[in-house]
């Protein structure tokens, strides 16, 4: 009679419950993630109760998640989450304990979370911004719009990128693993995310758009921006976009190679725009690509950072004349939305996402953010319409998980 022990198999559902449940046993703070067309799930753990803040010199930090809210704070630091504990896992591969780091693994097998586990809400303070009907909320946002064009109208701004909320009620079978493992599916090109920092935030998102990425010698950025719903069967080949789209996606493109200018950067490789898939929407971009040993440049990612955020694409342009109007204007905290995500010196890789398609999530409640670009052309009510596609790409996983 043979003794070989036989292996649990956990389901992706079950890993996501694993790594939630012992995020929020420890008291400390952590995220999960994949990566665009990746099928590596991440996730680190910091397990100090205590959240702590850098400065921005990526190069010297060891590895670990950056979160820095849209708006810069004052002390001139981000959220940071230390890898005390990291791991990962191939999707492509049989989920078990072989492949599960035995960290996260359950002491006893299952049942794996309990049910108080699943139904944990994340608590944070109630912002009473957020208690606007939408009726009053598209009222405002219509006119934020207006507001803009007017100014775009008078030559104080090129572009500006006003951003509105939606606030959804979380049903009493709202499961953050089945939110997690549907978007998975449906996003495979996009930066799928989870993390958590005790008494700052709960956060859930798919960005599609890179912000900086450093790997193997090279540094990477893109300029994304217009977008529209993908229809028919070959979406990618069909696209048909405005002037208005096309101009708004080559003034981020040249506000990019104008962070090159002001460094003295002159090597680059350029590609685009073309049209790509973020789930259910379509975008133009352009990608830009640095060797950072010809340009003898090690530390390109930090000073590119500093540059690029806020990006033309969710601020505006000029850059301080939208973000100076936006702070008059827009009227809430934007918190992490818009600001940048990811994970850094894991692997001798560093990937920072622009927080976009996501969710805080509050209590009984998340909350999505959605921005829209207006140039001189835009029509409120189709800029409306735009932050209500947005909303709906994280929205319609959180109300219904198994969508």
């Amino acid at each position: 009679m043979s003794n070989q022990t036989v292996n649990t198999v956990y389901s992706i559902e079950e890993v996501f419950q694993l790594m939630i449940s012992k995020g929020i046993s420890s008291g400390g703070s952590f995220a999960i993630w994949r990566k665009p067309k990746s099928s590596k799930l991440e996730f680190i753990l910091d397990e100090s109760t205590h959240p702590e803040k850098i400065k921005l010199n990526l190069e010297d930090l060891p590895p670990g998640f950056i979160l820095h809210p849209f708006e810069d704070q004052e002390d001139q630091k981000a959220w940071y989450i230390r890898a005390t504990r990291y791991g990962s896992i191939d999707l492509g591969f049989p989920l078990d304990d072989e492949q599960v780091p035995e960290w996260i693994q359950p002491t006893e097998k299952k049942p794996i979370v309990s049910k108080s586990v699943l139904g944990f809400r994340f608590q944070s303070q109630p912002n009473p911004s957020f208690e606007k009907t939408e009726e009053k909320e598209k009222i405002h946002f219509t006119q934020l719009v207006e507001r803009g064009i007017q100014a775009i109208k008078e030559g104080s701004l090129e572009k500006v990128v006003p951003a509105r909320t939606k606030t959804i009620s979380l049903s009493s079978e709202f499961d953050i693993s089945k939110s997690l493992v549907s978007m998975l599916k449906a996003y495979p090109n996009s930066f799928v995310n989870f993390f958590h920092i005790p008494e700052v935030g709960t956060w859930i998102g798919a960005s599609p758009e890179i912000l900086i990425e450093t790997k193997e010698n090279y540094f990477y950025t893109m300029s994304l921006a217009g977008t529209q719903p993908a229809m028919g069967e070959n979406p990618l080949k069909t696209a048909a976009w405005t002037q208005k789209e096309i101009e708004e996606q080559a003034l981020v493109s040249r506000y990019i190679v104008d962070c090159f200018k002001k460094i003295r950067l002159r090597e680059y490789e350029e590609s685009g725009p073309k049209t790509v898939l973020a789930g259910t929407l379509l975008h133009l971009r352009s990608d830009f690509k640095v060797n950072m040993v010809e340009t003898n440049f090690p530390q390109l990612g930090s000073v590119m950072l500093s540059l690029l955020h806020p990006t033309s694409a969710v601020c505006g342009m000029p850059r301080e004349a939208a973000h100076h109007f936006l702070k008059n204007y827009e009227d809430f905290d934007r918190s992490f939305f818009a600001g940048f995500i990811g994970p850094v010196n894991i692997n001798q890789e560093t990937s920072i996402y622009v927080n976009l398609r996501t969710a805080s999530i509050q209590g009984d409640t998340a909350i999505l953010y959605a921005g829209a670009g207006v140039t001189e052309d835009s029509d409120p009510e189709k800029e409306w319409e735009e932050t209500e596609l947005k909303c709906q790409i994280i929205g319609k996983f959180i109300q219904n998980p198994s969508s």
